[in-house]
């Protein structure tokens, strides 16, 4: 029935979960991204259109891969490009995936990942076509407006097209300069879905999964690599404390307000093991590092217990290791617990001039809590007016929402 809400429900569900698969797998006939995704995106407006008569298919992925696949194929016919494209088709369809590789994901992300591309436009092409972000998710993600990030998603597959990028994973040799780059893309994906960038949930839980699942896949892939190992570790030491991060109704409960009784004690133990992997090579790696970072969190038994020396000690590493504006404003938020709230506050303003953090809400919500604690209330209100303005998840805006309540009505 056309316009079924149960319908569109269950097309939105398959997009979440299948889009990855149902994509990769259109490519292995197109080798056009371009001409993929147009495919796909038939597939699922046929899927709108068809399974209200039909009902939802058992296998939704399969039902939109057959689609989306044989619109491809038809494509192909009508430009007179179906016999030139067999040949790949049969090659493709011959060689063998092995253990380490159970899906057509990692080729997709290590074609996206290729080194003839920029490092910035590996990660934002493989967050659109892996995992069907939008562009101005990815943009969101990269801290860039959405017309730029749409411009470098243009360029990177044009760049594909052009250089004939196999759609394939790299044979040994080539793995290392391809793995920094499949690693940041991976990490992206895991903080997308973490904290949705936008929306009524405060994590997209298909995309926590599927980081996961790609992180183990590399791992699988890579198992003597420490940067894979940290970013396993990150992945699960921080998702572990999912079912504490919400509490009545839906609100956001902070890591200083959470129980942690309730964190997966069974994905911090095998984090924290791999930590310990992770950080035998010296000098560490950003990925070990930022484990390294969460495993003291899990460590700690209460919020006042949490060693904020230490952590300041390993944002310092970090911040050497990755000049990012995001892992200063998370150091600034060390030293502010571990020298004072002022210190904190200082290192927050120096990176107010920091243009990659002018749309960031996260730096004008840490500002606010920082001032609040100092009694600087007026000024804790407007930084968090601010936060507000720049924050799109409405889960995370209803808890800056009643923070600013919290501050009382004689400074509204």
């Amino acid at each position: 029935m056309a316009g079924d809400p149960s319908v569109a429900a269950a097309v939105a569900a398959a997009h979440r979960r299948e889009w990855a698969f149902v994509l990769a797998a259109t490519v292995r006939v197109t080798r056009d991204l371009d001409l993929a995704e147009e495919c796909v995106q038939e597939a699922y407006a046929r899927a709108l259109a068809t399974w209200g008569a039909r009902g939802v298919p058992d296998r939704p992925g399969a039902w939109l891969t057959t689609v989306a696949r044989r619109c491809a194929l038809d494509r192909l016919r009508r430009e007179g490009a179906l016999r030139r494209a067999l040949p790949l088709l049969v090659a493709e369809q011959e060689e063998p995936l092995g253990p380490s590789v159970p899906d057509d994901r990692l080729h997709l992300i290590f074609t996206c990942c290729h080194p003839a591309l920029a490092p910035e436009a590996r990660v934002a092409l493989t967050l659109r076509l892996l995992c069907g972000l939008t562009t101005a998710e990815v943009a969101r993600a990269f801290l860039v407006g959405e017309s730029a990030m749409a411009a470098r998603i243009t360029r990177a597959k044009k760049k594909i097209a052009a250089a004939q990028i196999p759609y394939r994973v790299p044979e040994p040799p080539e793995l290392p300069e391809r793995v920094d780059a499949v690693l940041a893309v991976v990490h992206l994906l895991f903080t997308t879905g973490h904290t949705a960038p936008g929306g009524t949930d405060l994590t997209r839980r298909d995309l926590v999964e599927r980081s996961l699942d790609l992180a183990r896949m590399l791992r699988a892939l890579l198992p003597g690599d420490a940067e894979v190992a940290g970013l396993l570790a990150l992945i699960l030491l921080t998702d572990a404390r999912s079912p504490a991060r919400s509490g009545d109704g839906g609100r956001l409960v902070l890591l200083a307000e959470q129980d942690r009784g309730r964190w997966d004690r069974q994905a911090v133990a095998e984090g924290a093991a791999l930590v310990r992997e992770a950080l035998r090579p010296r000098p560490p790696g950003r990925y070990a590092l930022m484990a390294a970072i969460a495993a003291v969190h899990s460590e700690a038994a209460s919020w006042p217990e949490t060693d904020w020396r230490e952590l300041r000690a390993l944002y310092d590493l970090l911040v050497r290791r990755w000049p990012s504006p995001v892992v200063a404003l998370n150091r600034a938020v060390a030293v502010g617990f571990a020298d004072g709230f002022e210190a904190g506050l200082a290192e927050l303003d120096a990176l107010g001039a920091e243009p990659q953090l002018a749309g960031y809400g996260y730096l004008a919500a840490a500002r606010a809590d920082f001032l609040g604690r100092l009694g600087r209330t007026a000024e804790a209100e407007a930084a968090y007016q601010e936060a507000l303005l720049l924050t799109g998840n409405a889960v995370e805006r209803r808890f800056l929402a009643d923070r600013l309540e919290r501050l009382g009505p004689d400074h509204r």
